[in-house]
């Protein structure tokens, strides 16, 4: 059991495949549009219920909670090549 007030992560289908766009790419528009919200649990649960959060900002959201005490993890992706060939052309054109 995951006790009320505890930092949690849901997510939520914002639209389901049959409603987004249909000028996307094949591979995307085969998938539901999801989003993934953090916040704290407004009551207990266990994993995979349908739970509420109170947000940092306030908001009230409901989803499907999928992780208890998300860390925070950024990337700006893998490295690309090109992108190192790239960025000798520009200094060396800007010397």
């Amino acid at each position: 059991m995951i006790k009320k007030g505890t930092y949690v992560m849901i997510k939520k289908i914002v639209l389901k495949k049959e409603e987004r766009s249909i000028n996307l790419p094949d591979d995307t528009k085969t998938k539901d549009f999801m989003m993934k919200v953090k916040g704290y649990l407004l009551n207990d649960a266990n994993l995979h219920d349908e739970v509420s959060i109170e947000t940092e900002t306030k908001r009230i959201v409901k989803g499907i909670l999928i992780e208890i005490n998300p860390s925070y993890t950024h990337s700006f992706g893998d490295h690309v090549d090109e992108i190192d060939v790239m960025k000798k052309v520009i200094l060396e054109e800007t010397r």
